[in-house]
């Protein structure tokens, strides 16, 4: 309050002034809350009751402060903490900076008013009033000032605390946390559910701004291993999210049930061990499907292609892509010699081939078996 205090000691009002001032405190708090209500339009119903009643002995307060002040019995500090504690608690009761601001003009002026009409009859000089009108002011003017402070500073502890709360959340989520906990985990942060979730991954370093141009809703971690980031997006129309990461490096998950988003998350993870040119896991799923187990696949391959090993490789492997074509294309011979640039008669002699090495080509089984042994051509 240091403006207010150099002011006051330039004034000091007399006793028998201040005397009188304080005799009108009760009234001119009352006018001040009354004015209040009528012209600043947020505390129209949080000035009544219980809480009208606490407003009030804090404008009596701090209007006794004020005459402390200019009578030079005080340092101004409590009249200044008092007002920082004013505007965090704005912060909690979810009102803005600008009704509160608007507050203290109201009250300047009533107070101002109900003050000058005590210290006029009491017997205050013309230049002292004049005096005393800038040091109401100043006052005020400071009290706004640690208000303003003080909403400042709840702000940004409460957006600290929500980030925590958040990245908390996300963290369970990734974790596949059971439901209860990820409900008590986003009723902590304040985050609605959604329906679904979708995974996002990409660089540490385009987390951020890629975050920045989505739905507010979406979490967000930098911090994972291997300078990984992770965006969980909410209720994702797919198309327009795979758009607006044209730019990223990025690989898309499924849609998944909210509380299930480690499973889109996992997949995600999955595809890009994969391949660094996945970016949609959904055009992708053959080739997940069968790199799900390796060592099983492994497995499969080398019991099902087991007739090609005694041949020749270059053989072997003019064989299993006539096999593969085969099967994709379901024996049509000519699409298959289109899909291998061979001439028809070609496909007949090599499919001769393979029914001597495999008699039960026609089983539904041994299909099922070759068509994923063959279903990954780099495999």
């Amino acid at each position: 309050m240091s403006h207010a205090i150099q002011r006051a000691g330039e004034l000091a009002l007399d006793e028998t002034t201040v005397t009188a001032l304080r005799a009108a405190l009760k009234t001119t708090a009352d006018e001040v809350v009354q004015a209040i209500i009528d012209e600043v339009p947020p505390y129209a119903n949080a000035l009544s009751g219980h809480m009208g009643a606490t407003i009030r002995r804090a404008v009596r307060t701090a209007l006794g402060h004020y005459l402390d002040l200019a009578s030079g019995n005080a340092t101004g500090g409590d009249g200044g903490d008092a007002a920082y504690e004013l505007g965090r608690g704005e912060v909690r009761d979810g009102r803005s900076m600008d009704a509160l601001l608007s507050a203290y003009r109201v009250g300047a002026r009533v107070a101002w008013r109900c003050l000058a009409a005590g210290a006029v009859p009491a017997g205050l000089p013309a230049a002292e009033v004049a005096k005393f009108a800038e040091l109401t002011f100043a006052y005020i003017d400071e009290l706004s000032a640690a208000s303003a402070a003080g909403h400042a500073d709840e702000l940004a502890a409460r957006g600290r605390d929500q980030e925590r709360h958040l990245e908390h959340l996300a963290r369970d989520l990734l974790a596949g946390a059971n439901p209860d906990v990820l409900l008590a985990s986003a009723q902590r942060a304040g985050w609605q559910p959604p329906v679904s979730l979708t995974a996002v991954l990409l660089p540490a370093t385009q987390a951020r701004p890629a975050y920045r141009a989505l739905d507010s809703d979406t979490l967000v971690l930098d911090d994972l291993p291997d300078a990984t980031g992770v965006l969980l997006v909410p209720d994702a129309d797919r198309s327009h999210l795979l758009r607006q990461l044209t730019d990223r490096t990025a690989v898309v998950g499924p849609a998944r049930p909210w509380t299930r988003a480690s499973a889109s998350y996992a997949r995600a993870v999955r595809a890009r061990s994969l391949s660094c040119d996945i970016r949609d896991t959904e055009e992708h799923l053959p080739e997940l499907v069968l790199s799900a187990d390796v060592e099983a696949f492994a497995d499969l391959r080398a019991r099902a292609l087991a007739p090609l090993r005694a041949l020749p490789a270059a053989t072997a492997r003019r064989l299993e892509e006539t096999l593969r074509a085969w099967l994709l294309h379901q024996g049509r011979r000519e699409e298959v010699a289109a899909a291998l640039f061979v001439h028809p008669q070609t496909v007949r002699y090599r499919m001769s081939q393979l029914r001597e090495l495999f008699p039960d080509l026609a089983s539904p089984h041994r299909v099922l078996e070759l068509t994923l042994a063959v279903g990954l051509r780099d495999a």
